[in-house]
Formats: C-alpha cells, structure tokens, sequence
C-alpha cells in the first residue's frame, strides 16, 4: 500500500467523522468506532437508553456516505416476512405466477431499530442476512447488495417490553457500542443544534458506494505483525475460564469469546491503524478494539449479574495481564 493511500484514507475518515458531528454531538468516539465497522465491513449493536441519538446518527451516516437505506422499527407483531420479503401471486391472463417482493432487508445500511423489541423468531430473521449476505425464502436464496450493514439499536434489557438476543445472533454483530449519556457541555451543544437553530445543519455526501468497497479492499491488507496475532490469541483465549488462571475470569464466566470475535478484534484494528495514518496494526490497535468487539462475547454467570461485573472490567484485568 502506497504512502498516498494510507493519506488519502486519513482524510477520507476524518471528513466522515466530522460530517457527522455536526448532526450528533457528543459521542466522538461511538461515531468512529462505527466507521470502523462500517469500513471492516460488519455489523454494530448500538445499546442506550432512549432519546440518545442513536436512530440519528445512522441516518446521518447513511447521507455522508451516500448508501440505499432502510429502516426497520421492531416490534412485537414483527414477522419475519416483514424483513425478508415473500411472494405474491399475480393473476394475469396467461394464468397465476408468482413474483418475489423484497422486504427492507434489501438495502445497504439497514437501520435495525429497537431490535430487542421484537420476539426471538424475528430477531432470527437476520441471522442469516447478517453473516452470509444472503436471504432465503422458500427454496431461493437471494444474495444482497454490497455493501451491507445492519446497524441495530437496543433498548437496556432492564426496560418493559424487551427480549434478549439469542447468543447466535449477538455473534454475527462486529460490534457492540455503549451509549451513554452526553456530558452537560455537550448537551449544551444539542440545544444548539436542535432547538436553537433554525434550519438543519448541511451535511454533505462524501463518499459513495465504490468508494466504501475499495477502502474495505485496502484495509484487509493492512499488514498484522506475528508477535501482535499472537498477543491477540492470547487475548481470546484468557476469556475462557478453563483456558486461563485469571481469577476474576474463572469466578465470574461462563463462556468466553469465539474466534469470530477475535477476527472482529483484528479487522477492526486494521482499520484503526489506517485512520491514524500507520501501515501496519500493532497491539494497542486491539486492545482498543478488544472492548467493543468482545463485550457482547463473554457470557457471564449469575454470580457477575448479582454483583454488577459486566464484560468489561473481565477485558480490563485480562488487558492488564497481556501488556
């Protein structure tokens, strides 16, 4: 990779995330973690409260970059139909035939919103779009547009009304970003932008469909040096409790993360490395990257649950121990 490549990208990444900014103001880190997923090529689970700025934000990155969009708002009565499409029949004088109609799923930046408000068999309508690229119905599969991405909000298992994710389907997300709530100057700066201002902030396209392919082509050739993969097995590997002699681990896991989760760890650190203008992903790559990709992977017991030790500060001490 060229020197002006690695340049071009820089800019490229930068002039995204301040587009973005100014529509969503105050989660600077979420907004480039999602680009990064986005350039990896997978899918984010955004997890908030209402009233964060979640559903906006992914409008505003489906105009910067110029991509088909669709949104889907989960629900309870949600079939799965509803997402994939179906058939129809259509009476002609020739007689009745059938003709597939696509559901929203057919689009590039798909906008999952509420996903945990649906029941499991919907939400399982999405495995298969989510890690294939593909969608059966009946005895066809159709394969969908690139690229795809779903980018999915959740609402805290803690309100009413919400159905946890089956573990399957918490794999096939890249991602799993925390919103949390913006700091008092930065709510300062929503009034601004949404109340006090009379016209909506101009946000501008600046990229295109070809565009996203050939960077994600550019970022899987990021160079991963053999002492970092190394560092990053070890990582996967400390997460499961009869792999390592990690207490916190032991006490508190039940399952630790799978391979795809370490294959999310690296790719999303070879993007990291590209946006901060470097050739190659080091360490410090993944463990940035290690949080937002493993989080959704450790599956902890009632005991963490009991005493309010989330995912995180299992990847802190696991960190510790690796650096």
């Amino acid at each position: 990779m060229e020197s002006s490549d690695v340049r071009n990208f820089r800019n490229f990444f930068e002039g995204v995330e301040k587009e973005v900014q100014k529509q969503v103001v105050g989660q600077d880190e979420i907004i480039k973690n999602i680009l990064i997923a986005i350039i990896a090529g997978g899918s984010v689970l955004m997890e908030g409260a209402p009233g964060l700025g979640k559903t906006v934000m992914v409008k505003t990155f489906a105009r910067v970059l110029d991509l088909p969009f669709s949104r889907i708002q989960f629900t309870p009565d949600l079939m799965p139909v509803d997402i994939t499409g179906t058939y129809i029949v259509n009476k002609s004088e020739s007689g009745l035939t059938f003709e597939f109609q696509e559901g929203p799923i057919f689009s590039s930046m798909i906008l999952a919103d509420e996903i945990n408000r649906a029941t499991p068999k919907t939400q399982s309508a999405m495995l298969e779009a989510m890690q294939e690229k593909t969608v059966t119905v009946g005895r066809n599969t159709f394969r969908l547009p690139e690229p795809f991405f779903v980018l999915a909000t959740q609402n805290p298992l803690e309100m009413e009304g919400t159905y946890r994710l089956p573990e399957a389907q918490l794999d096939r997300f890249m991602f799993k970003l925390k919103i949390s709530l913006p700091s008092e100057k930065d709510i300062y700066r929503i009034l601004d932008v949404t109340v006090d201002r009379s016209e909506e902030p101009e946000i501008r396209k600046l990229a295109c469909r070809e565009d996203i392919l050939a960077w994600q082509n550019h970022a899987a050739q990021v160079p991963v040096a053999a002492s970092v993969k190394e560092k990053a097995v070890r990582l996967m590997m400390e997460t499961h409790p009869d792999r390592t002699s990690l207490s916190i681990v032991k006490e508190y896991v039940n399952c630790g993360a799978s391979p795809r989760g370490l294959q999310a760890v690296l790719r999303g650190a070879r993007v990291r490395a590209l946006a901060e203008g470097r050739f190659n992903a080091s360490f410090e790559d993944v463990a940035k990257m290690a949080y937002a990709a493993l989080r959704h992977r450790i599956f902890l017991n009632f005991k963490a649950s009991a005493e309010k030790v989330d995912a995180d500060v299992i990847l802190d001490e696991i960190l510790r121990r690796i650096k």
